[in-house]
């Protein structure tokens, strides 16, 4: 399941002894139980093309639908604003609103893309999901929030980066695909995390230097000892907690973590690619989806991945890709074969 909180986060709250935490606790292990239904959608695109550039009539505007699970696990719950409707009495409402115009907006300024699914598809999503449901999904038709147990997780729907993560996964499985399990699942993350902070930095147009790089700032409360759920620019120190434990992730392929759990550690070795992706972003310069996250959109998009590619085969794609739009002796090339040597993440010389 394409959830914001890996399963081994809510295994060490579950376990939490502490009488102040027991609330918390619960909700971890509530979540951890509750299924989530998951829907995958297929779709067949016809994509004109002239020259270099993708055509597209006019400038698309998002169509939103936000519903009310009202503390059930029923989806998609009650309707309580669509598109173009006023604000409602309701904060979750209205970020999740406001998350999900700011994502579409910037799929379309960077990318010119419509929607997640590249049509200008109805972009719709839950709140209140379940009793203090610690995580927000995708479920392959709409994004679900919980509003956390308010003694750890904070609500989900406050956190742009979160919002656009889970959409960015729309985004992946309408380019065909990345199998969730391995280095593959690993990859799939860290696509979603690339989108996630890029939101982000475009809805502050922030440059690259600018911006703090993390991924779900906000969703923990003030009593755990963290800045953010991780970190691509620099993966590993996002929370050190006497609960949660110490952010796993690694940033170098010489750290890189073995393990059948969370899918085959996705995300936990998505910081390898996350800080390959910093890297280059940050040599480059300037906004950050502007030359590094299209060389990662195209690579996405262009259909040459298949479900299981691995790290190195994705940064040869990469690598394949900015040659072709920026030439073979480029900034933007040789950036990108810098980045991923700096996690240890080798591309043969062709580039293949």
């Amino acid at each position: 399941m394409h959830a914001i909180i890996p399963p081994y986060l809510l295994a060490r709250l579950a376990e939490a002894d502490a009488p102040h935490l027991a609330d918390a606790a619960q909700a971890a292990r509530a979540t951890l139980a509750l299924p989530r239904v998951y829907h995958p959608t297929l779709t067949d695109l016809d994509v004109s093309v002239e020259g270099d550039a993708l055509v597209f009539e006019g400038s698309p505007s998002p169509d939103r639908v936000i519903s009310d699970a009202q503390h059930r696990e029923n989806l998609p719950g009650v309707r309580v604003r669509a598109e173009g409707e006023p604000a409602v009495a309701d904060i979750a409402v209205d970020e999740a609103y406001d998350g999900l115009g700011e994502t579409f907006d910037f799929l379309w300024d960077a990318f010119r893309r419509a929607s997640i699914d590249g049509t200008g598809g109805r972009l719709e999503a839950t709140v209140h999901y379940g009793e203090k449901y610690d995580n927000a999904f995708w479920n392959g038709e709409r994004m679900v929030f919980g509003d956390g147990d308010g003694e750890v997780f904070a609500g989900f729907t406050g956190s742009l980066s979160v919002i656009a993560h889970e959409l960015g996964h729309g985004v992946v499985e309408h380019s065909g695909g990345l199998a969730y399990r391995g280095k593959s699942g690993a990859l799939n993350e860290s696509i979603a995390d690339v989108f996630g902070a890029l939101t982000e930095q475009h809805s502050h147009r922030q440059r690259a230097d600018e911006a703090s790089w993390l991924i779900g700032a906000g969703i923990f409360t003030a009593a755990v000892q963290g800045e953010a759920l991780r970190s691509m620019k620099a993966p590993g120190t996002a929370y050190d907690d006497d609960v949660l434990g110490r952010d796993p992730q690694p940033a170098h392929m010489r750290d890189f973590v073995k393990t059948t759990d969370d899918n085959g550690g996705v995300h936990i070795n998505s910081g390898i690619p996350n800080k390959a992706f910093h890297l280059a972003a940050t040599a480059l310069g300037g906004y950050a989806w502007e030359r590094a996250g299209r060389i990662w959109y195209l690579t996405l998009t262009g259909g040459t991945l298949t479900p299981t590619t691995d790290f190195a085969a994705f940064a040869a794609a990469t690598l394949r890709t900015a040659r072709a739009e920026y030439g073979e002796t480029s900034e933007e090339a040789a950036a990108v074969r810098t980045a991923w040597s700096g996690v240890g993440v080798t591309i043969g010389a062709s580039g293949s």
